[in-house]
């Protein structure tokens, strides 16, 4: 294989691991919130089962949309429901975190064993989704190999996207609590991870435009170094901005406090 492709499946693959990454802890931490009312054995059970769900929807997820990835209606309605779950929880995380905080919740009835872990595998399957569509999205543009195709997609994509998968169930597993405190030290790299999810729809739209049985942009410049150039470079910009422009936690309370 050239070497210019495996730096270029290289390098989607780093970011691929760096975004789920970011995606996995959050998860994770969701998960976690999901279970704590369990005692720790049920706990951990209940984690294991998240963990082998998990597992099995993103397999089943990719394999799924390998076989419906060139279909130009499916790739609008994931580039529409990367666009939604970027925006909508951008918009939840910076407008109603203060009202989240400032509102008294009432205690609400606690799953038991079972309907918990029934909760945790639906909340599997959205996370699922919403990580091999912003995967597709980012390896669809990747040249292809001349490795057999593995469903309905490229067999070097398949493998790029599956690894980085994989990578993101392994640092759910094992590395969470790392990425949950940098996000804690660090908490513009959450609405970060959510505007790279946006700019991946926006990817998939721009594809999906490029489509030869839509035509609105040229097939040429959707598939372009150009456009992966643009693509790479406001994805750095919007990383660098979670990273170098959110406030510190402390900063984040001070804030808060002059406001009240």
């Amino acid at each position: 294989m050239d070497v210019s492709i495996l730096l270029e499946y290289g390098w989607v693959l780093l970011l691929l691991i760096g975004l789920e990454g970011l995606l996995a802890a959050d998860n994770a931490l969701v998960l976690a919130i999901m279970v704590k009312h369990l005692p720790e054995e049920e706990r951990r059970r209940a984690l294991f089962y998240g963990l082998a769900g998990a597992f099995v929807f993103r397999f089943a997820s990719l394999f799924i949309i390998s076989f419906l990835v060139d279909v130009w209606q499916i790739q609008a309605i994931g580039a529409l429901y990367l666009l939604f779950i970027a925006i909508n929880h951008i918009v939840r995380k910076l407008y109603f975190k203060n009202k989240i905080q400032k509102t008294d919740v009432k205690e609400k009835k606690k799953s038991g064993f079972w309907g918990t872990v029934f909760k945790v595998e639906l909340a599997d399957i959205a996370f699922a989704v919403d990580s091999i569509l912003a995967a597709v999205a980012m390896a669809m543009t990747l040249p292809n190999t001349n490795l057999p195709e593995i469903g309905g997609l490229d067999g070097g994509k398949f493998l790029v996207i599956f690894a980085g998968g994989l990578i993101g169930l392994v640092i759910m597993r094992f590395a969470a609590n790392y990425f949950v405190t940098l996000l804690h030290a660090k908490p513009g790299l959450e609405i970060a991870a959510f505007a790279i999810v946006g700019w991946v729809g926006v990817k998939l739209a721009v594809l999906t435009l490029g489509h030869p049985d839509v035509g609105v942009i040229s097939y040429e410049f959707a598939h372009s170094t150009e456009w992966k150039l643009i693509f790479y470079g406001v994805l750095l910009g919007i990383a660098a901005a979670g990273w170098f422009l959110t406030k510190k936690p402390d900063e984040e309370q001070l804030t808060d406090n002059r406001d009240i």
